[in-house]
This record gives C-alpha cells, sequence and structure tokens, in this order.
C-alpha cells in the first residue's frame, strides 16, 4: 500500500526543518489557517483554537511516572517543523481515498536542572482537528502511572458523554461539562458544542498500538486522562518495553457536528497497510443470532443452510454463524472449559458447510470467545483458514487496557496473514486500527440492536446519537434490519424475533448512515420474505468512494448522503414523535440527469411506500418521515 500513496505535493522539509527553540509558545496552525494547538515554553500546557475562538482552554500536559523520579523542570531544546499533504487510498471504508494534509511539529523537551532526560511532543494540525502525542527515547522500559493531560473546554459547552464501562456499550446524553460527575469517567469520543455555536468539536484518540486505553474524568472545570490499567495489577498503570510513544490525544474540528462524519483524522494518525489487502471484500451477511434466543441457536446443519440459502438468494457475501457450533459450546457465551473452537458441535460437518456455502457464492464467518482465541491464537486461525473460513467473529474482551490493546493488533495482523475478516465485539471504540488492517472490517463498541432482545434503551433517540458520537471514531457493528417494526409506544421486549422502536423506513436508513463494512442483516429470513423495502437493503453497498453531511442534530435527526462510482445513496432518520417532512436539496449532485428511487414511510411503522422522480442538481426532494421515522433514496445517472 506504500508504493500505491500517490503524494499530492511534495513534503516540506522531508527530513524536517529543525530550528533553534523559540522563546515563546510554539503554535502549529492548520493549512488553511483556521486551526491552531499553542504548546507552552515549559512543556506543562496547550491551547486549541479555530477561528477567532479558543476551544480548549490552557490544559496541562506531561507524564506521571512509576518507580523512577519525575521529570523535573523542562526547557524547550528544539522545535522540527514539517508539512504533509498526499492522497492515501482506503480499502473498504467510508470513502475511497483519505487526503492527510497537516503542519507538524516535534517539541524536545530537557529537564533544565539535570539535562539528560527529554520529552518529545508531536503535534499535528489538521483543517479537521489537531493531535498531539508524548515520546521519550531510549531501550529503558518506561512504567507510568498516568498522563498528566487534560482538556479543558471553553466555556461550559453542552457535550454528549456516555459514561466509560468495559463494553461500551451505553446511551449518549446532552450534558454540561460542569454538571458531570467527578465519581466516574466518561468514553471517547466526548462530542461539545462551542458556547458560540461556531464550532463542534470531539475529544477522542488514536493508535494505540503499544500503549493503553483511556477514559475521560471531570476534575474541576477539565476532562483527564485516566489511563486503563490491566486488571489485577496495582503498578504501574503501563510499562513499555522500551522507549515511550504514547497514543494520539485528538480534537476533531468543525462546523456541526455532522460535518465531523467524514473525516479522516484518527485513520489517518495510524500507519498506513503494508502489502496487498485488495481481498478484502466488504458486504452485507445474514446472521443468526438476533432473531434467535439468547442462548443461541443450537448447532444444526439444514438451520446453517436455511441461512445460507437466504444469503444466496438475496446476493449477500457473507454468513455469520454465531455462538453454539462449536464443540462442547453450552449455553451461549460462556468461556467453558469444555468448548473448543477447533472442531465444530456433533453432527456438524463444517468443512462441507463451507464447501455448501463456497457453491452458492456465499463465505461463512464464525463466531468465538476471546477466551477460546487467546491462548492458541495461531492454532485457531490455521483451522478456520483451512476449512475455507471467511472471517471471525471475537468477542467479550470488554477491556481496553495494555493487554488487550496488544490482543486487538496481534489478532489483526494474524488475520491479515491468513486472509481472514475481523469482527470485534465486547470492543471499546475504534482508535484507527482499520487503517493500519483493513481486513479488520468492523467492531462493536457502541450499545446496538442486540439491546431490543433485553431491554428498552434502544430509542429513536439514541440511534439519532450515534451518528454524531460513536460513529465518529470509526465503523460499527450495530446489526440493523429489524423488520417487526414499531414506536417507543408500541415496543414490547422480546428475545426471540424481537420488535424494533423504529419504522421500517428509519432501518433502512441505518444502512446508509451508520458507518460497517461489515454489515449484517439481522432478522430472520422469514422476516424479509416478500417484505417492503428489502429490495433496498439487497441493492445498498456497505462501503463507499464518498461521504457527505446534509442536515440534522444530534439525538433529532440526520441526513447523509454517500457515493458509491457515480451512484449516489441518500439516508434520513428521524427521532420526533410527529411525522415530518424533510426537505433535501440535491445541489451536492454533479451535473446532468438522475433517476431517483425513493422509500418512504408508510401509514403504519412496519409499511414502505416507494416511489421514482427524475430529478437535477438544482432539484430538492420532500421526503416524507413517520413518527420514529426514515427515508432512503438511490441517486442513478441517467444517459
Amino acid at each position: 500500500m506504500n508504493t500505491r500513496m500517490m503524494t499530492l505535493a511534495v513534503l516540506a522539509a522531508l527530513s524536517g526543518a529543525a530550528c533553534a527553540a523559540p522563546a515563546g509558545p510554539v503554535t502549529v496552525t492548520s493549512p488553511d489557517g483556521r486551526a491552531a494547538i499553542r504548546i507552552a515554553p515549559d512543556g506543562g500546557s496547550y491551547v486549541v483554537t479555530r477561528g477567532a475562538e479558543t476551544v480548549i482552554a490552557a490544559s496541562p500536559l506531561g507524564l506521571e511516572l512509576d518507580g523512577q523520579p519525575q521529570l523535573g523542570e523542562l526547557e524547550l531544546e528544539k522545535v522540527t517543523t514539517s508539512t504533509t499533504d498526499r492522497k492515501i487510498p482506503l480499502v473498504a471504508t467510508k470513502a475511497s481515498v483519505a487526503r492527510d494534509h497537516y503542519r507538524a511539529a516535534t517539541l524536545v523537551f530537557r529537564e533544565r536542572a539535570q539535562g539528560m532526560r527529554r520529552l518529545l511532543v508531536d503535534v499535528r494540525a489538521y483543517d479537521d482537528g489537531i493531535a498531539f502525542r508524548y515520546r521519550m527515547d531510549g531501550s529503558a522500559p518506561v512504567r507510568l502511572r498516568g498522563e498528566k493531560t487534560a482538556f479543558v473546554p471553553a466555556g461550559d459547552p453542552d457535550c454528549l458523554v456516555s459514561v466509560a464501562e468495559g463494553a461500551h456499550e451505553v446511551p449518549f446524553a446532552r450534558q454540561k461539562i460542569s454538571r458531570l460527575s467527578g465519581n466516574q469517567g466518561y468514553d471517547v469520543p466526548v462530542v461539545c458544542t462551542s458556547p458560540s455555536g461556531r464550532t463542534a468539536y470531539a475529544i477522542t484518540q488514536s493508535h494505540l498500538e503499544g500503549y493503553t486505553g483511556a477514559s475521560l474524568w471531570r476534575e474541576g472545570a477539565a476532562l483527564r486522562v485516566h489511563l486503563s490499567g490491566t486488571p489485577g495489577r496495582a503498578a504501574p498503570v503501563y510499562e513499555s518495553r522500551g522507549g515511550l510513544q504514547t497514543a494520539w490525544r485528538v480534537v476533531m474540528l468543525g462546523n456541526r457536528a455532522g460535518d465531523l462524519i467524514a473525516s479522516n483524522v484518527v485513520g489517518n494518525l495510524n500507519p498506513p497497510p503494508q502489502g496487498d489487502f485488495s481481498w478484502v471484500k466488504p458486504g452485507k451477511a445474514a446472521w443468526d443470532w438476533w432473531s434467535g434466543p439468547l442462548a443461541g441457536m443450537k448447532p444444526d446443519m439444514a438451520a446453517y443452510r436455511r441461512f445460507i440459502d437466504f444469503a444466496a438468494a438475496s446476493g449477500f457475501p457473507y454468513y455469520l454463524i454465531d455462538a453454539g457450533w462449536a464443540h462442547g459450546s453450552g449455553g451461549c457465551c460462556d468461556p467453558l472449559p469444555t468448548t473448543d473452537i477447533t472442531r465444530a458441535a456433533e453432527g456438524i460437518d463444517m468443512p462441507g458447510l463451507v464447501r455448501y456455502a463456497a457453491e452458492k457464492g456465499v463465505g461463512l464467518i464464525l463466531w468465538a470467545h476471546w477466551d477460546h482465541v487467546r491462548p492458541r491464537m495461531d492454532e485457531v486461525l490455521d483451522t478456520y483458514a483451512r476449512w475455507g473460513i471467511k472471517g471471525v467473529k471475537i468477542d467479550f474482551m470488554n477491556r481496553d487496557d495494555q493487554d488487550v490493546v496488544d490482543f486487538y493488533h496481534r489478532v489483526a495482523a494474524a488475520t491479515a496473514k491468513r486472509h481472514l475478516l475481523l469482527d470485534l465485539h465486547g470492543a471499546y471504540v475504534p482508535a484507527g486500527l482499520q487503517r493500519t488492517y483493513p481486513n479488520f472490517i468492523t467492531q462493536e463498541g457502541v450499545m446496538g440492536a442486540e439491546w431490543d432482545k433485553m431491554q428498552k434503551k434502544i430509542t429513536p433517540e439514541h440511534n439519532l446519537m450515534l451518528p454524531y458520537t460513536r460513529m465518529l471514531a470509526g465503523p460499527m457493528d450495530y446489526t440493523p434490519g429489524g423488520f417487526r417494526n414499531g414506536t417507543p409506544a408500541t415496543f414490547a421486549v422480546r428475545d426471540v424475533l424481537p420488535f424494533v422502536q423504529n419504522s421500517r423506513g428509519q432501518e433502512l436508513a441505518k444502512y446508509v448512515v451508520y458507518d460497517s463494512p461489515l454489515q449484517m442483516v439481522s432478522d430472520d429470513p422469514d422476516a424479509y420474505r416478500g417484505a417492503e423495502g428489502f429490495d433496498f437493503i439487497r441493492r445498498v453497498p456497505t462501503a463507499w468512494d464518498e461521504t457527505r453531511f446534509l442536515s440534522g442534530e444530534p439525538g433529532r435527526d440526520i441526513v447523509l448522503a454517500r457515493r458509491l462510482g457515480k451512484t449516489w445513496y441518500v439516508g434520513a432518520m428521524s427521532a420526533e414523535e410527529a411525522a415530518t417532512t424533510k426537505r433535501v436539496p440535491l445541489d451536492f449532485l454533479p451535473s446532468g440527469r438522475y433517476r431517483a428511487t425513493i422509500w418512504e414511510d408508510g401509514p403504519t411503522p412496519n409499511d414502505v411506500k416507494r416511489r421514482e422522480a427524475d430529478v437535477t442538481a438544482r432539484d430538492g426532494l420532500a421526503l416524507h418521515l413517520a413518527a420514529a421515522g426514515g427515508a432512503t433514496v438511490i441517486l442513478e445517472r441517467k444517459p
């Protein structure tokens, strides 16, 4: 992939332009001149601005060492600057190309007293965000109690936050920073709007390789970075193998929260892939768990063939066999010592099932508990590759400490080596690893539709929070496709053949709005037989050449457009309790005439109306959305 990387402009000062340390703060400004980060000359604080306003007020920088003296007073020794502008081809994601355009600086700080130890701070300023990280050179391990890093939002902005917990499956709430609890952590991203309303921003992280995850804890007006420690180990929270390179701390920036959806900043902060990933094929998958019992479907060759036949008839490239297929599984999801995930359950001929599926153009993906994968990863993945399996869904890590971060990177590399797709559940929020390993095609770390089987959590408002919050960090395996549709007032929890709390039109729109290159078609095959709207699910892609936010507000509504080739797809969703009409300008279209095929809500939540119209970029569409509703459009260029 490196050899395919296309340079837009000569990299200014390819090896970095070094200069003497300035007397005052160091400011790095984005290429368009709007975004900037200013680092204090003692390395103790930073400020983020956009335009004429301060977004992040003076906030602490630094590390807390463990088992050795803390860094003393620092002085700026040297600054190295550079500019990068290049295009990076992408595989199976929300765009076909990412522009990686930023100005950068590395600030070298030296202890003033001893003069021996140095702390390096890498800084990047993009038009749509800023990022920084710490480095320490040397071969000796570095042990940390934590970071001093914090974010002090200017003013007391309204933010969208979720409480940090192991599986990262918590709803987002709107809250001012001053009202957040000081006794619990909050997950990334935290998405805020500046008091002026001119800037939306998201605080998150990127490139965790060799490091550990983190949450944000309120300390006064600040959100302090709190590193995730390994369970059962009191100290240090983190220990490197030699030297130190932390994760990037990121502030994504835009005019509106929706403008951050198309940003590639999180991915751009990760290394590009090495080697050929053209074998990675995005697409939709039939799936057996959501429509079946919580304990999982009992292993049965006829039942598995039924889902394979459905996938083949629908044109889906995959069928995901969830919990219960392996020898000695018992129940659903507990990592029983009797389970052997290199053997199928009695009566299941896995190689034969793979051949049956392959004859119909369908690949199989297998579910596994991480406790069964971790101790024998090579043996497990070699077995699946030998069987002809196309991917693996690994579940229940429910942690983001150093050991688990290492597991993510090892299993991403190991599956890539064997040309296996990877889907992680019980997962932390993405930090850009998909950029380095495009076979790591999706992950959970989101409160998705599985909760419809257990609680009344997946409300229309929640559905409309996700595009502006969790989805900013990367793909999310929300698992849409429920075709027993209703409203919050009519919803009832049912674990087998469950209901959803929104219209079928909204369920269709999730396939455009929600980013997941491997996208589940979650309901039972019988739910789709002759059903209105299923023709759209069969047609909609899962990976894109371009993404554009058109309109909307978090928790209320969204209109998003995505392009594959010359065809555009529009998804509109609303959380409102009454029917509404979304007027969608089509000025994003190139010149020419287009055939618009429209699916929109009908008279009941289970009804979808389809219509067609001829349009141009000068036109607009009026889309009818029911209560908790949605609509979708396919715009195809006419000859």
